[in-house]
């Protein structure tokens, strides 16, 4: 459903929001989160350039997060990356398919209802989970 940069961008984040206040560097952020370290650099670009996160450059520096995790949702770091997409149209072209088939229409519903689970669920909630298991990053 969702795209491994997606996958990647939720495992940094979640990292970065476990050590909320504080910089990781992109080695530190790549062991932990098991994500390829040049991949993890474009990832990580790419979160910068929807402000999602930001780096702070020097001795101590690495990233963190630009929000509380509080106000950050799965769907803000899939958007960031790699946005769901809905089908506005047919997907085939066909012009007789002035509005979606019911293929389409169910498949779309389908994203719609994703879209919807994956906003109402935040960073925070992730990590405050009662699970003793740290989501999508090496325990500490």
């Amino acid at each position: 459903m969702i795209s491994k940069t997606a996958e990647y961008a939720l495992r940094a984040v979640a990292c970065l929001g476990n050590r909320e206040g504080s910089s990781i560097s992109a080695d530190v952020l790549a062991e932990e989160t098991k994500v390829p370290r040049r991949y993890l650099t474009r990832v990580l670009q790419s979160l910068a350039a929807a402000g999602l996160v930001h780096s702070r450059p020097g001795p101590g520096g690495g990233y963190e997060l630009s929000h509380p995790t509080a106000r950050l949702t799965i769907l803000d770091v899939i958007n960031a990356v790699d946005p769901i997409e809905r089908i506005r149209q047919c997907p085939l072209g066909l012009q007789s398919h002035h509005k979606l088939c019911p293929l389409h229409a169910e498949l779309d519903k389908a994203y719609a209802a994703t879209e919807l689970a994956f906003s109402k669920v935040t960073i925070e909630e992730l990590l405050r989970s009662t699970s003793p298991i740290i989501p999508l990053c090496e325990s500490l």
